[in-house]
């Protein structure tokens, strides 16, 4: 019995090369080479195609609103967004995902200003600055193109801390398109830490969303306790608006935010209403809305005619066994039976009369 040994195996073969699995594929390739250059793999030509066609262009919109929600993560209509906190089984959540690609050089951030947003490359936010600022754990490395990379452990990434979002967005009405739609502009992750104050919160940096949506595009995510399929990606929330935010600021004249001019929480709470409001009024507005009032005297006319028609029925039927009603009475007594007149004899009679 002979022993085939790998080299006698390839003296065999010819030098031919191995065969691949089927698990051995293009796809396998890619991974490898995603891992070795980092966790999230480069855009495609597809992908950012299909970006570009998913852009919503507000240029040509007549009218547009300007609105700021905050996103507190601990909700249940926005945990989705923040769990998993460390990631499990290739599953990470949104801001695991956005420092990620920061870290590796294929997302800009943007300095947060306090009052106004630039989004240029003179506001750029320097990644080793911010991980400084946060003590945030991190090593450098150099990529293939040069760049350098920061290295940061799944532990050492702060998104459990980060349990606010501020998301930035447009309601825009298009008349060319006759489209009313809303455009998620812009995302900035709240950090949360303990300071000299107790619990402190400071917003990290801005991220535009339009390029951050072909990495989360296909970033599946569950959505319920009740169903475990992953059904929707994190972009399908931003763009169904799935999640749940408070209004703090409307782009206005003075740029000053809600807490400004409402100071307790009720009439806090009344101008956020106020707002929403306001924004459905003008969607209704915009469509042609049926004259409700005539629709209304029409079907109250039909009601009236049907309840005539049912009286008139019920007042003829009525009549009708009224009359009906006597008839059967009298069919129902029994007749009387007629007199019998005695017969007379035919025979002579005898006087009664005493004789004499």
């Amino acid at each position: 019995m002979m022993l085939f040994t790998p080299a006698m195996q390839a003296q065999e073969d010819g030098g031919r090369p191995a065969r691949r699995s089927p698990q051995m594929g293009r796809s396998s390739e890619r991974n490898r080479q995603n891992d070795s250059d980092g966790d999230l793999p480069e855009l495609t030509v597809r992908a950012q195609h299909l970006n570009d066609q998913l852009t919503q262009e507000v240029g040509n919109a007549r009218w547009m609103r300007i609105i700021y929600r905050e996103l507190n993560m601990l909700e249940d209509k926005n945990a989705p967004l923040y769990y998993p906190v460390t990631p499990i089984n290739g599953t990470q959540n949104l801001f695991t995902t956005i420092f990620r690609l920061v870290a590796d050089g294929k997302l800009p951030a943007y300095e947060y200003l306090d009052g106004y947003e630039a989004f240029d490359d003179a506001h750029l936010v320097d990644f080793k600055s911010v991980l400084d600022r946060f003590s945030i754990m991190f090593q450098t490395s150099s990529g293939r193109d040069g760049r350098t990379r920061y290295v940061i452990n799944d532990s050492d990434v702060p998104s459990g801390e980060v349990r606010a979002f501020y998301v930035k967005e447009a309601w825009y009405f298009d008349q060319n398109n006759s489209v009313f739609d809303v455009k998620t502009l812009a995302i900035s992750p709240i950090i949360f830490y303990e300071g000299d104050m107790g619990t402190e919160r400071t917003p990290m940096f801005w991220v535009l969303y339009e390029e951050v949506r072909p990495y989360v595009s296909n970033t599946y995510i569950m959505t319920s306790n009740m169903n475990n399929a992953k059904t929707f990606t994190i972009d399908d929330y931003f763009r169904r608006r799935m999640f749940d935010g408070k209004i703090i600021k409307t782009e206005n004249l003075l740029n000053v935010p809600l807490q400004a001019y409402c100071p307790t929480p009720d009439s806090m709470a009344h101008e956020q209403q106020k707002i929403e409001d306001q924004l459905q009024a003008f969607n209704k507005n915009l469509w042609f809305q049926p004259d409700t009032t005539a629709q209304v005297a029409a079907t109250s006319k039909t009601k009236k005619s049907a309840r005539r028609g049912s009286s008139v029925k019920k007042s003829d039927s009525s009549d009708k066994e009224s009359t009906a009603k006597p008839k059967a009475e009298k069919a129902a007594k029994a007749p009387k039976a007629p007199k019998v007149k005695a017969e007379k004899s035919a025979g002579a009679t005898r006087s009664v009369r005493r004789r004499r």
